[in-house]
C-alpha cells in the first residue's frame, strides 16, 4: 500500500491504484512518481533454475567422556574372566583337599574333567576367549610408542571393541587400510610395504577375519547396567521378593547357583564319588568353615592382576558369606550327575555304602549289631545310593501295577542311612518312654546296649562334640574368649590367622624354626576313639511286663508343627541332624516317609 504522505502537487493524502495500469494516483488524479510494481508471475520458463544451497556445520560434537574404570571387564569378557577365577579357585581347592585328606593324584585329573563337562552343560555357555584379548594378554601386537595400548583395535574402556581414530607412526597397515596385527616390526611405507609376498597378504586377511569374528559385544557404560552380574544385590533381591515370583524367576535363581562358587564344591563331590571316597557333605562344610578349604573370601587368594579386572558384582558373587548347606551341595551335585548321564552317558558310581554306613552307626554310638540291622533295613527300603534317584536301577516288580521307583527319594545318601539307623533304634528301644525287652535269645535286640546306657552315651558324645574345637569355632555358636583354655586359645589364634591372613607359605622362617615360642601341636589324623567303659547288653524279659522290640511302633507325623515328640526321640533326631548337616524337621520327615514305606511293604506280604 502507498505511504500516507501528501501529494507534492495538490497536497492530498488519498491515494488509489489504477486497476489497468497499476499506477498510484491521488484523489485529484496526480500520478505518484518513482514507484514501480513487480509481479512474480512467470509466463515463460527459462533455461535456468534456482537452487538453494545450505552449508553443513563442520564443528564436531564434544564426545562424552566416560568415567568407567578401563581395568574392569564387562560383558562377554567379564563373564569369561569370572569363570577364569572360578577355575583357579577350583584348582586351589583340589590341591588343598589332596593335601588335607591325602587323596591320590588322580583326584585332580577327575575334577578337571568333571569341571570341563560342567561348563559344557550350562544353559548359557561360557564365551570363548576373544582373539584380540588373547593378543593383549600374550603381548602379540604390542606397540612400544603407546605404552600398554596395543594396535589390536580394542579400547581400554571396559574391554569394548572400538577402532582407533589415529594411527601411530610406523604402525603396520593391511592392504584394506586397517591396522595390522601380524608383526610388531616397523615397516617402511611405499615400495617396501607393497612388495610383501602373497602369503603375508593372506595372513593379514586371516587376522582381519579372526578379529571380526572375535569382536563380541560388550558394555562400556558408566553405570554398569549391562555388566555381568552373576549374583543379584540385596536391594534387587528385596525388590524382586515383593513381586510374585513365577516359574521363570525361580529357574533363573537356580541358574545363578549353577555358576556360583558352590558349583566348584559340587565338582569336588562328584570327584570323590568317582573315586569311591566315603566323603560326606558335612565333611566339606567343616573344612570350609575352618578355612582349610579355600571358599570363604577367595578374592584374597587370587592374583592381583586378576582381581583388578573384577567388578563389584563379580566380587560379590565370588565371595559367599557362609559355607554351602548340605541340601544345596546335594542339589548341585545331583543335577551335575544327572546332566553328565543324560548328555554324555557318563554314569557316576554308587556311594561307598559300607564305609559311609559305618560312619553313621559309629556316630550314633552303635555296635556291629546295629550296623547289620541298619544294612538289612536299607535293603528292604531299596534306598538309592546314587547322587540322583533317577540314576538308580529300577525296583523289582512283583505285580504289574508295582512302581518302577519311589517318588521324592532324592535325598543325600548319608541322610537316608541316618534315617534307617534311627528307625532301627525306634524298633529296638521304642524311644517313646515305654520299656521294650526281648523275650527270645535269638532276638537281635539282645546284642544291643541297654537303653539307659545308650542314652547316657549319646549325651556324653554330645558334650564331647560341644567341646570340640570345630564346634567351638563354628559361626553358629556364641563363643567367649574367657572360656577358652591355653591350648584351645592357641588353636583359636591359628584359626584367626588362617582366616584373616591366609595360608602360610611352605618355607619356614628361621626364628620360628630355632626359637619357637609355642609348641606345635601334633594333630592326630585318625578317627577319634571313645574311651567310655563297656556297655551292658539288653536284658531278657523274664517275668517283666514289657513290650517286645517293634511292638506298638509309633509313627509321628512330621507335618504336625504344633505336636511334640518324646525327649529321647528328640535327642536322637537332634544328634543325627546335626551330624549330617540338615534340620531336625527335614530328617524327621525322611524318617516318617521311610516308616510308612515299611508299613506298606509289610501289608503287601
Amino acid at each position: 500500500m502507498a505511504p500516507r504522505r501528501r501529494c507534492p502537487t495538490c497536497g492530498s493524502r488519498r491515494w488509489h491504484k489504477e486497476p489497468l495500469s497499476g499506477l498510484i494516483a491521488c484523489s485529484e488524479g496526480h500520478v505518484l512518481q518513482n514507484y514501480r510494481n513487480e509481479t512474480t508471475e512467470v509466463t515463460e520458463m527459462g533455461p535456468h533454475a534456482m537452487k538453494k544451497r545450505t552449508l553443513k556445520n563442520t564443528r564436531k560434537k564434544k564426545e562424552h567422556a566416560s568415567n568407567a574404570d578401563p581395568k574392569l571387564y564387562h560383558g562377554a569378557r567379564g563373564r569369561y574372566h569370572y569363570f577364569l577365577c572360578l577355575q583357579l579357585l577350583l584348582r586351589k581347592q583340589v590341591a588343598s583337599l589332596i593335601k588335607l585328606w591325602e587323596l591320590p593324584p588322580e583326584f585332580e585329573v577327575v575334577c578337571r574333567d568333571v569341571w570341563a563337562l560342567h561348563l559344557d552343560t550350562l544353559r548359557d555357555p561360557v564365551p570363548a576367549e576373544p582373539f584380540n584379548y588373547a593378543q593383549l594378554e600374550s603381548g602379540y601386537g604390542y606397540d612400544a610408542n603407546k605404552g600398554d595400548e596395543r594396535s589390536s583395535g580394542w579400547s581400554n574402556e571396559a574391554g569394548a571393541p572400538a577402532p582407533s581414530s589415529k594411527k601411530a607412526a610406523g604402525s603396520p597397515t593391511t592392504p584394506e587400510g586397517g591396522e595390522g596385527k601380524g608383526s610388531t616390526a616397523n615397516f617402511e611405507e611405499g615400495d617396501d610395504a607393497r612388495s610383501s609376498s602373497e602369503s603375508d597378504l593372506d595372513e593379514s586377511e586371516m587376522d582381519e577375519l579372526m578379529k571380526a569374528n572375535s569382536d563380541l559385544p560388550s558394555s562400556s557404560s558408566e553405570d554398569e547396567e549391562d555388566s555381568f552380574d552373576p549374583q543379584p544385590s540385596a536391594e534387587d533381591a528385596e525388590s524382586s521378593g515383593k513381586k510374585k515370583r513365577g516359574k521363570g524367576e525361580r529357574s533363573n535363581e537356580w541358574h545363578r547357583l549353577y555358576e556360583s562358587p558352590a558349583s566348584t564344591v559340587a565338582v569336588l563331590v562328584v570327584g570323590c564319588w568317582v573315586l569311591r571316597i566315603p566323603c560326606l557333605y558335612r565333611d566339606l562344610t567343616r573344612v570350609i568353615e575352618s578355612y582349610q578349604l579355600p571358599y570363604l573370601d577367595p578374592a584374597r587368594l587370587l592374583p592381583p592382576n586378576m582381581v583388578q579386572h573384577l567388578t563389584k558384582h563379580s566380587k560379590q558373587a565370588l565371595s559367599p558369606h557362609h559355607a554351602p548347606s548340605t541340601m544345596l551341595m546335594h542339589k548341585l551335585a545331583s543335577r551335575l550327575a544327572k546332566s553328565l548321564y543324560s548328555t554324555y552317558a557318563i554314569s557316576i558310581p554308587e556311594a561307598n555304602g559300607p564305609s559311609m554306613l559305618w560312619r553313621v552307626v559309629w556316630t550314633m554310638g552303635g555296635t556291629p549289631t546295629l550296623y547289620g540291622l541298619t544294612k538289612r533295613l536299607a535293603s528292604i527300603l531299596s534306598l538309592p545310593l546314587t547322587l540322583h534317584s533317577s540314576l538308580a536301577p529300577g525296583l523289582r516288580k512283583h505285580r504289574k501295577y508295582d512302581p518302577s521307583g519311589h517318588q521324592l527319594d532324592n535325598v543325600p545318601a548319608e541322610v537316608s542311612l541316618m534315617a534307617s539307623c534311627i528307625i532301627v533304634l525306634k524298633m529296638v528301644y521304642g524311644l517313646d518312654g515305654r520299656q521294650r525287652l526281648p523275650r527270645d535269645a535269638g532276638d537281635p535286640a539282645c546284642g544291643m546296649p541297654e537303653y539307659d546306657g545308650f542314652i547316657s552315651l549319646l549325651r556324653e558324645m554330645n558334650e564331647d562334640d560341644a567341646n570340640d574345637k570345630e564346634s567351638v569355632f563354628s559361626s553358629q555358636n556364641a563363643m567367649r574368649l574367657e572360656d577358652l583354655g591355653g591350648d584351645l586359645l592357641d588353636e583359636y589364634l591359628d584359626f584367626c590367622e588362617r582366616a584373616l591372613v591366609g595360608p602360610k607359605p611352605d618355607r619356614q622362617d628361621v626364628l620360628d624354626e630355632h626359637f619357637c615360642l609355642r609348641k606345635v601341636a601334633v594333630r592326630d589324623k585318625v578317627m577319634k576313639t571313645r574311651t567310655q567303659g563297656e556297655l551292658a547288653a539288653t536284658e531278657m524279659a523274664e517275668g517283666k511286663q514289657a513290650l517286645r522290640p517293634g511292638e506298638e511302633y509309633r509313627i509321628w507325623n512330621a507335618g504336625d508343627v504344633f505336636g511334640t515328640v518324646p525327649v529321647d526321640y528328640a535327642a536322637v533326631l537332634a544328634r543325627g541332624a546335626r551330624w549330617v548337616g540338615v534340620s531336625e524337621e527335614y530328617l524327621e520327615g525322611v524318617v516318617s516317609k521311610y516308616e510308612k514305606r515299611v508299613v506298606r511293604k509289610q501289608s503287601r506280604k
